[in-house]
């Protein structure tokens, strides 16, 4: 079968030099957003600087002067309001900690005590699964390992959303500050700081699991099935903890959005960010703590995931069995290539070409990953044919399948491509440049009804291609490299991670720095850059959750797969009542989840109605900007109302595959999750984009770029009342249920492939008693 001409040390070297390059490349990223200075004084890069003329409007002249504002109190205003955003962000993201931690040790001491008795806590040898002549570390081990490898991933991928909350409230004011030089200068500086996010995050998940199957193998020696099977609670812990961010930050920022909007915009005809809105500032720290910490949490979680997936299908083939280092670690390779793949991609954005107008925009991080995806197709061949042998066989439920590196090469091709379709065919239906979001715009002529009505059809209609592409890419990899191809696709569609975290973080900076120039009285000619800037991250934002919901279904089907042949399953019977039954209640699954989200959000956003609407009843002086609004109660009802009612949903996700794994068995537990996949998928697609429409036509009417959204507006009017009525239904779909249902699906998966050995040994109770 021949070796990989990439050597052992080559990996152990390469790995680690990538990441650690990923994080290098986001300190410096910091450092340049970091030279926006959030203290009066003159800019260097302003006219007087001895002519210098850099790049992306650094010579351009303040706005402020030219309007005869006073600039010294522009930038104390910025910094104080980004201070209250930063302190209200961190104050959640504590509280919420404080929470999940208890989860954290509660759920590693399940995972030792399940895994610890499927041989009676027993510390002697047992006979390896795939070779009974040889023997294998014991199930004790499996269980403590599994236990550090989740506290790990539990740990990193709390790490991940907080550091990119932090860099995010750091650079709103700075992105808000430079929009006074030009429309490139606010971009950069935007992008910038969700590089820091994505070249961070995907470095330190690539580092950490390293680091962690290098100490793993230093107790398990030639024992690979068991060390990667420990691995897989990397995976667990991530999502787990992405859950609870998710959807603790989606209730957070959607109560305070739509108790902003109902009562602010629809009722007292003010403008979104309008400073004297009680809800504002718990509507910016939303943004933070839903959109950047959340999707970090999130994305972090599916690259987990799909490495464990992929290195524990590879663990029981060729590669395991015969200890071959570099094609065992090609998953890490191609994580660590799309690292350096995404730092010069990034460099297309910030230093190579310049954004001079609104326009150009959309089309600059469009660019982003167009690049990203043909580099990475180059850097996924070199990679396979160095890392992989010419041929090496692949375990596919009971046989071994001979797989060629062409074929596998192919396979992380399908799912790369898939995503960059998914990618734009989400563009198309939730950007306002195109006709979905018009058509949506131009039926709120008559009122909000027919408004929600398109607003459904067209996230009905979004998810038919994302099925598609998500079909072939199926079909395709599972054709040339069985589950092990479908693992590596889902590991292709995040191999550019890095930058689709740096796309997907910019939209949320946009838009708290197009509130921060609101708040603090800045020119109507700077919201308006602001305001371009959001509308593009508002469409990119949509495109990060499609790539979020279409690896999570390519990733619960590895491990699903990876569960499959943990727990012994030979075939899944659909026809079997105790497999139907499975999958009806887990199609139903993401339908009760959704609604208990949902509902979530209704019942604080409730009680933010409430509160805004009695400060602007009873404090003198609020409307006539004479008096400040008491900001801090609207925080507190968002904190108190987001930890509250993320219990519920958390709960049903982690307990539904205990309760069905111990009293049903692995057969109806194999039904349960194959029907959250199928239906989760559609659902979440749908829920994104529908919200994502809605979202952008309120805001094609708000623009009034054109002579049909003119005839629509202005702000204030019955059509744009009904697009805020629409945005508002759609705010917990594409920011709540939308993106919670992906951590569903690959959760229930990777959960149930963890305890798949105590289910296979104790599980099925009550059928054992009837």
């Amino acid at each position: 079968m021949g070796a990989a001409l990439l050597p052992d040390l080559g990996t152990e070297i390469l790995i680690p030099v990538c990441a650690v390059i990923g994080i290098v490349f986001s300190l410096v990223q910091y450092l340049l957003v970091s030279k926006v200075k959030l203290s009066p004084g003159r800019d260097s890069g302003a006219p007087g600087n001895n002519g210098a003329a850099p790049k992306n409007g650094y010579a351009d002249y303040l706005i402020e002067e030219e309007e005869g504002l006073n600039d010294h109190n522009v930038v104390l205003k910025c910094a104080e309001i980004q201070n209250a955003i930063s302190e209200g962000a961190t104050s959640f993201l504590f509280t919420e900690y404080q929470y999940v931690g208890i989860f954290m040790i509660a759920f590693a001491i399940l995972i030792f005590l399940f895994l610890g008795s499927v041989e009676g806590f027993s510390t002697k040898s047992q006979p390896c699964s795939y070779d009974q002549f040889k023997t294998c570390k014991p199930a004790l081990a499996t269980a403590v390992f599994s236990t550090i490898s989740f506290l790990l991933g539990a740990v990193t991928s709390v790490i991940s959303g907080f550091l990119g909350m932090k860099i995010a409230t750091y650079a709103n004011a700075r992105t808000t500050l430079e929009a006074r030089k030009g429309v490139g200068k606010a971009f950069i500086t935007a992008f910038r700081s969700g590089a820091v996010m994505g070249f961070l995050l995907a470095a330190n998940g690539l580092l950490v699991l390293f680091i962690a199957i290098n100490l793993f193998k230093l107790y398990y020696g030639d024992d690979w099935g068991g060390l990667f099977e420990a691995i897989t609670g990397y995976g667990l812990g991530g999502s787990s903890m992405a859950l609870f961010g998710r959807v603790g930050g989606g209730i957070y920022t959607k109560a305070a959005d739509v108790g902003a909007d109902l009562v602010g915009k629809v009722e007292r005809n003010i403008p979104e960010d309008d400073p004297r809105n009680p809800a504002v500032i718990a509507d910016n720290v939303g943004d933070n703590v839903g959109d950047i910490a959340g999707m970090g949490s999130d994305l972090f979680g599916s690259y987990a995931e799909s490495s464990c997936a992929a290195l524990v299908v590879a663990s029981i083939s060729s590669f395991g069995i015969n200890h071959e280092l570099t094609p065992m670690m090609y998953p890490l390779i191609i994580s660590s290539v799309g690292i350096l793949v995404c730092l010069i991609t990034t460099l297309f954005a910030t230093d190579f070409f310049e954004i001079k107008a609104v326009k150009e925009i959309e089309p600059s991080l469009k660019r982003q990953l167009i690049i990203s995806t043909v580099l990475m197709t180059i850097g996924i061949a070199i990679v396979s044919w160095i890392a992989l042998p010419s041929s090496f066989t692949i375990f596919n439920f009971g046989e071994q399948k001979a797989v060629k590196n062409w074929q596998l090469f192919l396979c992380v091709a399908v799912g790369l491509w898939a995503g960059l379709i998914i990618g734009f065919v989400t563009e198309y239906y939730t950007s306002n440049a195109y006709s979905p979001v018009q058509d949506v715009a131009d039926s709120c002529r008559t009122g909000a009804a027919t408004n929600v009505i398109f607003g459904l059809a067209l996230g009905y209609k979004s998810c038919i291609i994302p099925i598609f592409a998500i079909a072939v890419s199926i079909f395709v990899s599972f054709s040339f490299a069985a589950m092990y191809g479908i693992a590596v696709a889902a590991l292709g569609m995040l191999s550019t991670i890095a930058t689709g975290l740096a796309i997907d973080a910019y939209g949320p900076i946009s838009d708290n720095a197009g509130g921060i120039a609101e708040m603090a009285g800045m020119s109507h000619r700077i919201r308006e850059r602001t305001d371009a800037l959001d509308a593009a991250g508002n469409t990119t934002a949509a495109i990060g959750k499609g790539f979020a919901i279409g690896s999570a279904a390519l990733v619960s089907l590895a491990l699903f797969g990876a569960f499959v042949s943990r727990a012994d399953i030979s075939t899944v019977d659909v026809l079997t009542p105790k497999v139907f039954i499975g999958l009806l209640v887990g199609a139903m699954l993401p339908y009760w989840f959704s609604a208990m989200t949902m509902k979530s959000v209704g019942s604080a956003a409730l009680k933010m109605v409430e509160e805004v609407r009695r400060q602007f009843n009873t404090i003198p002086g609020l409307m006539e900007g004479t008096a400040k609004p008491d900001y801090a109660t609207c925080v507190k009802i968002s904190t108190d109302a987001s930890i509250k009612e993320m219990i519920p949903p958390g709960a049903l996700v982690m307990l539904t595959p205990l309760i069905v794994g111990i009293f049903f068995g692995v057969e109806t537990l194999s039904g349960v999750l194959a029907g959250s996949l199928v239906s989760g998928v559609q659902i979440a697609i749908s829920a994104s984009n529908t919200g994502g429409a809605w979202d952008n036509a309120k805001k094609y009417i708000e623009a009034g770029a054109s002579e049909h959204a003119r005839s629509l507006g202005p702000k204030g009017s019955d059509p744009h009342k009904a697009a805020v009525i629409g945005d508002t239904i759609g705010d917990p779909l594409k920011d709540t249920s939308g993106p919670s249902l992906n951590i569903l699906i690959k959760l229930m998966a990777v959960e149930s492939l963890v305890f798949a050995p105590f289910f296979a040994t104790h599980g099925g109770l009550l059928f054992k008693i009837f």
